[in-house]
């Protein structure tokens, strides 16, 4: 198993996993791109498989993280995937020591991640790093979970900030979704497809770009790659509702059809 770093020196003739041929994300996937360039400097790292495949793990100082997450002396792992034929070869694993090993060289207390306490899409899957060791630190109004493995004999400690456990009281009427470039999916499908979904039903959306490491970092959601809510009430993190197909399926489903969303 051959994995490589991206850098400054082949991020332009390296890919990055997601998106590499869908062309209805080609601005999103060059907006990641652009995005992953600029962390470098803080000790961002993305470690794939030398394939073309969705094999791959990217994480750097959680002080520097993307989300509300408090964690000094600790690496905030983010996206990581591992799909298709090259499940059950361990390649979640090897790329995992890889980053304990980058923790352990860069003398961190410890690891941290954001999950579901159920599965939720674009984020960790909490089950499968429990089993590795992780343990829940912090958790959200929003069944998020911040989870942490400990380094060596280091002590340390992680949690969310103020501003996600105060997002249950989120106010506003009407759609509001939180994205960032950190996914290249993202652009196309909140900026085109979500718009183009509310526009049919009548319903009022605000989109808000998490387009700053401030703004990440004091979001009301910790997953900042994608987060809808409904008029103060959390629905998703799963992009697919911006689909005009899927919107009505996803929406019924996480409110559980308490809440109308009808036209307004």
């Amino acid at each position: 198993m051959t994995y490589i770093a991206l850098g400054e020196h082949n991020l332009c003739d390296e890919h990055t996993c997601c998106a590499i041929s869908d062309k209805k994300c080609a601005q999103g996937y060059q907006l990641k791109k652009d995005w992953l360039g600029q962390q470098f400097a803080s000790g961002y790292q993305f470690i794939k498989l030398d394939e073309r495949a969705k094999v791959f793990i990217e994480f750097g100082p959680a002080e520097a993280g993307w989300a509300p997450v408090v964690a000094p002396r600790h690496l905030l792992v983010n996206c990581f995937w591992v799909s298709g034929k090259y499940k059950g070869q361990g390649h979640g694993k090897a790329l995992l020591a890889k980053t304990v090993e980058a923790a352990e060289q860069a003398g961190a207390d410890g690891l941290v991640t954001i999950a579901g306490a159920k599965k939720m899409p674009f984020l960790s899957d909490g089950k499968w790093f429990k089993q590795q060791g992780f343990e829940v630190c912090d958790s959200s109004p929003d069944g998020i979970e911040l989870l942490r493995l400990g380094v060596g004999d280091a002590g340390g400690s992680a949690s969310f900030s103020e501003n996600v456990q105060k997002s249950a009281g989120l106010s506003g009427e009407g759609l509001v979704a939180y994205y960032s470039n950190r996914c290249p999916f993202t652009d196309h499908h909140v900026t085109q497809n979500l718009k183009e979904a509310a526009q049919r039903r009548g319903l009022p959306l605000k989109i808000v770009h998490l387009d700053t490491l401030e703004k990440a970092q004091s979001a009301p959601t910790p997953a900042t790659i994608f987060s809808l809510y409904w008029s103060g009430r959390f629905v998703t993190t799963d992009l697919s509702v911006c689909m005009d197909s899927r919107f009505d399926k996803i929406m019924q489903k996480a409110l559980n059809e308490k809440v109308s969303i009808e036209a307004v």
